[in-house]
């Protein structure tokens, strides 16, 4: 099981690696837009909303869309050589299953922490942080620490393979 979680968390950071390119993509159109002033009129739920349609969702359909593709697997899972497949069956995941699985993984994780980034950055003006955006930032590192907790505990099926209904194997 630990060589499992292993494989499974190098994988995760070489498809990082390929989410990364995709962030400074997006960085290198939307920093100058913020500095130029461009953003300055959008509300903080609508910078939330901008990013989550430009950064978040692309990836999770792109995880979604390989995971649910020929192979079941993304970027890093092929090169780490596991695959998605339902948890019953065995079979490879559909395409509903990867984006409920992906949407879980990556995107609420992510657009919470976009959520406490941007309330923190738009905050009050006089420095004070209202509690809530300290929940909301605890929240978005204390779920990506329970997925990580979760592959090395019990039979290392993480809370997002759960509700999706699927499992990581080695495709060996």
């Amino acid at each position: 099981m630990v060589r499992l979680a292993w494989r499974r968390l190098t994988a995760w950071v070489i498809d990082w690696l390929v989410i990364l390119a995709w962030v400074a993509v997006t960085a290198a159109v939307g920093v100058p837009l913020y500095v130029a002033g461009v953003t300055a009129a959008l509300g903080v739920v609508a910078l939330n909303v901008v990013s989550a349609v430009v950064v978040v969702l692309p990836v999770v359909a792109g995880l979604a869309w390989a995971e649910a593709g020929r192979r079941h697997a993304s970027v890093g899972k092929r090169i780490r050589r596991l695959r998605v497949v339902d948890a019953r069956t065995g079979e490879g995941v559909t395409l509903g299953r990867a984006l409920v699985r992906n949407a879980l993984k990556v995107g609420l994780p992510w657009t919470i922490g976009h959520v406490a980034v941007i309330a923190l950055v738009t905050g009050s003006g006089d420095g004070r942080v209202v509690p809530i955006v300290w929940v909301v930032t605890a929240l978005a590192y204390a779920l990506p620490l329970i997925y990580l907790i979760s592959l090395v505990v019990g039979d290392g099926r993480t809370p997002y393979d759960r509700v999706a209904g699927t499992r990581v194997v080695a495709d060996e």
